[in-house]
């Protein structure tokens, strides 16, 4: 019998393969270079329309510029978010907070701020890549399904899926990731701190709170009739957030 650590090993030594979006030709040379480096395949694109068309070739990951003439990483990333729930780094020279917000407002998962390191690139690829693996990325097949189900709300954590009463949610990869980690402890509240160390893997600082409330407000818009009365994620002033 296959085990679900030996299927996971078998997906991640298939290569990943990343699109990089920036109008910079250098830029696009250097991260392809770090990325090939190990072991990655990498399509490059020079414009935001441009990725669109490459869009069905397979990707596993976007690297996406977010200032770039005609389409912004910003649209780019809002017209993917139409047709995949592909992982979606954005690589940004602008980290205020409210750039941030927009960023994962418009469907981003992670950002990488210029200049950056080789280090830091190869781990927010290598993290993304694992979390969007275990989401939707390769399917595990033949595995009996696992079950989470509270007050109308329900997951499958193998083949990562979600039901509001019986209608599936189309979510990307960390909403899904939240809704499973708070059904799965239902009335217990998580601190944003907690909520991002358990779903993006990465130390928790101030900044980040911003990530996690958009991500919230984004999953209560699909799991909630109105989302500014919620009765299945809510707000525990204070403290942080709970499934009711």
């Amino acid at each position: 019998m296959t085990t679900l650590k030996e299927v996971m090993n078998d997906m991640i030594e298939e290569k990943s393969k990343i699109m990089v979006v920036d109008d910079d030709h250098e830029i696009r040379e250097v991260i392809s270079v770090l990325l090939s480096n190990e072991d990655f395949d990498i399509i490059e694109a020079e414009s935001g329309e441009e990725a669109l068309k490459l869009l069905a070739a397979n990707i596993d990951l976007i690297i996406l510029d977010v200032m770039m003439p005609g389409m912004s990483g910003y649209q780019v990333s809002r017209m993917i978010r139409e047709r995949s729930n592909v992982p979606i780094l954005f690589l940004t020279a602008r980290t205020q907070n409210s750039d941030l917000v927009l960023g994962y407002s418009s469907g981003g998962d992670d950002y990488l701020a210029k200049p950056f390191s080789y280090l830091e690139l190869i781990a927010r690829v290598k993290g993304l890549l694992r979390r969007y693996t275990v989401y939707q990325g390769k399917q595990i097949p033949k595995r009996k399904s696992e079950y989470i189900e509270w007050n109308g709300l329900r997951v499958d954590c193998c083949r990562n899926m979600a039901w509001k009463y019986g209608k599936e949610l189309e979510l990307t990869s960390t909403e899904y990731r939240i809704l499973r980690l708070l059904l799965a402890h239902p009335k217990q509240i998580f601190s944003a701190q907690n909520i991002y160390e358990s779903v993006w893997e990465k130390p928790f600082f101030s900044t980040d709170n911003n990530s996690v409330m958009v991500f919230i407000r984004k999953l209560r818009d699909k799991i909630e009739d109105d989302s500014r009365h919620p009765i299945h994620l809510v707000t525990v002033w204070g403290k942080g957030y709970r499934i009711e």
